[in-house]
């Protein structure tokens, strides 16, 4: 129940502002193992292969408090409270982690197709939508679009791939196919993917070019599958807190209770945070800041990874100075995407927590038992009463 710091007089201009750095896990998880994730820790990694991660704002925050990380050395009196989240739902892809930031657990993994899609699933595509489909292979976007593009002009066939993730990908020109038939091939797709093929996120994925100079266009969509219970902005919503959305978090929700600013990199999400900051009066901004993850982690590229993260650390004292007496910011994130390991994919990884705002005192959270506590927090903050998963550290981190 919200305790009476969080129904206080000041409770209707209240802010909330949940920042999550897509991929930026830092360290095993008790069942990492279990996953194939042995050894994986993003950030302890990335700094140790570069010799030390130049972040003195978020080593103020307290991260080198919360994890090891060269170069962040923990401090004597953070001036966040700090701490890390152990993942608990099954799975370790970014749907499954927002949605227990939100309070929500799966109980199984979203599917994922190593070896492709079954001829039931790829069978019903071809004959609801009318077109062939090539390709139907585990690949990078890039790589799949220059192998097959060629093919698509020749046959007018659609171009569809996964990843290590659960997702039903769909590449398609923009001068071959017409962008709504795209969109509406990706609708049937996510129409059709049902258990035991419930795939995660349907993502319609267009691009444009020529041989040799493809490139993918900010037009994309993703199509994913309904929570299957309430999530912290089902919650807010009930209860009149308004919600907005940077980056995919939408597309994550299937749009259910949020509605998001799509962003095309760190630079345009960090703008959209200030834009937020600077003028909405009230309410829960949930956003995803994703070049991390989709850059640098899935690329295996070390050097981009730690300059995003770099540049997010000189970014954010403009954040900082927005906020106001009552807003509270809460950075994590959703897995880890460790650029040092051999595997392109996703781990499962613990992930850290800061917490500040002007009402915030700086201290230990502990290692946390689930993401879901983030989810029960938020939602005390707003004096919304919880019924997720996982419990709330306010009274931890909160001025009486």
């Amino acid at each position: 129940m919200p305790s009476p710091e969080s129904t206080s007089v000041h409770a209707e201009a209240r802010r909330a502002l949940l920042l999550v750095l897509d991929g930026v896990g830092c360290g095993e998880a008790p069942d990492t193992a279990a996953y194939g994730d042995t050894g994986s820790d993003t950030l302890g990694n990335v700094a140790r292969a570069v010799g030390g991660l130049d972040l003195p704002n978020l080593q103020r925050l307290g991260l080198g408090n919360a994890t090891t990380v060269a170069g962040v050395p923990p401090v004597a009196h953070p001036v966040g409270a700090h701490g890390v989240l152990l993942p608990r739902s099954a799975g370790k892809d970014s749907t499954t982690g927002h949605w227990e930031l939100a309070g929500l657990h799966l109980e199984r993994p979203f599917p994922t197709y190593p070896q492709g899609f079954p001829p039931e699933v790829i069978d019903a595509f071809v004959a609801a939508t009318g077109r062939p489909v090539v390709a139907n292979t585990v690949a990078s976007g890039t790589a799949v679009i220059a192998e097959y593009a060629e093919q698509q002009r020749e046959t007018g066939a659609w171009i569809v791939y996964t990843s290590a993730d659960s997702v039903f990908q769909v590449a398609a020109h923009e001068d071959w196919i017409p962008l709504e038939e795209l969109y509406r091939a990706c609708e049937t797709a996510r129409a059709l993917l049902v258990a035991p093929h419930d795939v995660s996120r349907v993502i319609a994925r267009p691009f444009v070019g020529d041989a040799g100079a493809w490139r993918r266009t900010a037009n994309r969509r993703d199509y994913s599958i309904q929570p299957p219970g309430d999530t912290l902005l089902d919650l807010l919503e009930r209860a009149g807190i308004p919600r907005h959305g940077v980056g995919k978090v939408d597309d994550l929700f299937a749009g259910r209770g949020i509605v998001s600013q799509h962003t095309a990199d760190n630079t345009e999400g960090l703008a959209a945070l200030q834009h937020w900051l600077e003028t909405a009066p009230r309410g829960f901004c949930f956003a995803n800041l994703v070049d991390f993850d989709q850059l640098f982690g899935h690329r295996n590229d070390v050097r981009g990874f730690q300059g995003a993260l770099e540049a997010f650390d000189r970014a954010l004292p403009v954040l900082l100075s927005a906020l106001r007496e009552d807003d509270l910011l809460l950075i994590t994130a959703d897995h880890g995407n460790d650029p040092t390991t051999a595997s392109t994919d996703h781990a499962r990884e613990r992930v850290p927590l800061l917490v500040t705002g002007a009402r915030v005192r700086g201290g230990a959270l502990g290692t946390r038992d689930t993401f879901s506590d983030v989810g029960a927090t938020v939602a005390e903050w707003f004096g919304v009463p919880w019924t997720g998963r996982g419990q709330s550290f306010l009274s931890q981190v909160v001025h009486a």
